[in-house]
């Protein structure tokens, strides 16, 4: 007798599909002209030198081809995109100025709750521009900057000049280029030295625009012996047409100062997300990285460290799951250009229903970084003969004075597993559940708890019409 198989072609995605009506202040035109940049700088008010900053990151943009290693981008027309959208409100301090077709977006994201149960404060952007940001009272009498990138400009001018883009110059890559033309929103965040943030920030980036763009910036610097956990949330409903994600990350850890920056990316499947993250750290400070990526049609992402003090460190831990239709490209890179620098490296991804997932790491020591030690574990698990998976984790190693150790798996879930498990009275379909879960417990142990909950939830939802 035939086994049944349980498929559904389009899993609902509940919460994170809903949309509301396109309604918008202004827009721009699709496509990218320099008259576009103008209107952009324009509307937001923005100095010269920005304005400037942005016509040179178009021009830098029009020289640079669309890279053709790595995912297929081939679908992904650039002139269709509209770059920027301003949304029917203004910046608020407390939900109830929010509209209230946008609050109750962010209600059921569970984002007002999760700030009044475990975060220090909260900014959420809706399409191009933040609509609320808060923080807590006693970390701005400590001094702590949490506010969006447009008053950041306004307010913190010095600060966002000395340090934005030099991370990620608009030269860096034909993606970069375009987000330093049409950057919008974002996080700014500053730790003064000697502050200890325990208590999360958190930041949430909603699209709700069909064929549009999403360029936030995040900018983030924590002086001297100080430590920060930051986090980000994404998500947009599904639309027949593509929409793009092009933020940019910039992170400065500096002497003896720790970072946590944790991410769940969980775009819908028409999502071209091709985000970039760097980070820099100091002499023994360190930087902690927590990444799980599960929607999106298209992901390239590799967040990188660059370890540049004697001391400094690096954790990755990150998770992908790529399911039907999606191609998610993921990982890391790390740049010990230091003595006496550590990094780890800790990376899953699960693909079912022919996705494809593809980790694509660097490691790499200079000739002065002796007396590093690092570690790179990467693993996959397929849970169909139809996915595929790939892992090219590159080595460059420039000294001989180093302890570096590499480990990678690719596979399938255990037959004898699954029968072990059955033989238990557990069903397959749990059973299957049960090794993914287990699979991912390293990652999920990582997250702040309403995180775990999101990405159990993920993954299951992602399980659910894959088993049988």
């Amino acid at each position: 007798m035939e086994r049944k198989k349980t498929i559904i072609d389009d899993v609902d995605r509940g919460i994170y599909d809903i949309k509301n009506e396109f309604t918008y202040r202004y827009k721009s035109e699709k496509g990218l002209t320099p008259e576009i940049i103008m209107e952009i700088s324009k509307e937001k008010n923005e100095p010269k030198w920005m304005t400037d900053f942005r016509l040179k990151s178009l021009e830098i943009y029009n020289s640079k081809p669309i890279p053709t290693w790595g995912a297929d981008l081939s679908d992904l027309n650039l002139d269709e995109i509209i770059t920027y959208i301003r949304p029917d409100a203004d910046m608020q301090n407390s939900w109830d100025d929010v509209p209230e077709e946008i609050k109750d977006t962010f209600e059921r994201l569970g984002l007002p709750q999760a700030e009044r149960e475990s975060l220090a404060g909260v900014g959420a952007q809706y399409d191009s521009e933040v609509v609320y940001h808060n923080i807590r009272q006693e970390l701005v009498d400590q001094g702590v900057i949490y506010t969006d990138m447009e008053t950041a400009l306004r307010d913190y001018e010095d600060i966002v000049k000395e340090y934005f883009m030099t991370l990620v110059p608009p030269s860096d890559h034909k993606f970069a280029a375009l987000h330093g033309a049409v950057w919008s929103g974002g996080s700014f965040v500053y730790v003064p030295e000697g502050v200890n943030v325990d208590i999360p920030l958190q930041s949430y980036f909603r699209l709700n625009a069909p064929g549009a763009g999403q360029f936030e910036h995040t900018l983030i610097i924590v002086e001297k012996g100080s430590f920060l956990h930051f986090i980000e949330g994404c998500s947009a409903p599904k639309y027949k047409v593509n929409n793009l994600h092009a933020g940019c990350v910039e992170l400065f850890v500096k002497e003896g100062s720790r970072l946590r920056y944790s991410t769940i990316e969980n775009w819908s499947k028409n999502m071209y997300n091709l985000n970039t993250k760097r980070c820099v750290v100091d002499k023994n400070g360190s930087i902690e990285w927590v990444s799980g990526s599960f929607g999106s049609k298209v992901s390239m992402l590799y967040p990188m460290s660059i370890l540049r003090g004697e001391g400094a460190k690096s954790e990755f831990t990150g998770i992908t799951f790529a399911s039907k239709g999606q191609y998610l490209d993921t990982g890391t890179k790390v740049i010990h250009a230091a003595p006496y620098t550590t990094s780890s490296v800790n990376s899953k991804s699960i693909s079912k229903d022919g996705g494809h997932a593809f980790y694509r790491g660097l490691l790499k020591v200079a000739p002065n970084a002796h007396n590093c030690k690092a570690t790179v574990s990467c693993e996959s698990l397929m849970l169909d003969n139809d996915s595929k998976s790939d892992t090219l984790p590159i080595i460059s190693l420039n000294n001989d004075n180093i302890d570096i150790g590499h480990e990678a798996k690719i596979g399938r879930i255990s037959d004898e597993a699954i029968f072990y498990l059955m033989s238990r009275g557990i069903s397959e379909e749990e059973a299957k559940a049960m090794i993914v879960r287990g699979f991912v417990e390293p990652i999920t142990k990582e997250l702040p708890l309403e995180y775990a909950v999101e990405l159990n939830n993920l993954i299951n939802i992602e399980l659910e019409g894959s088993i049988g």
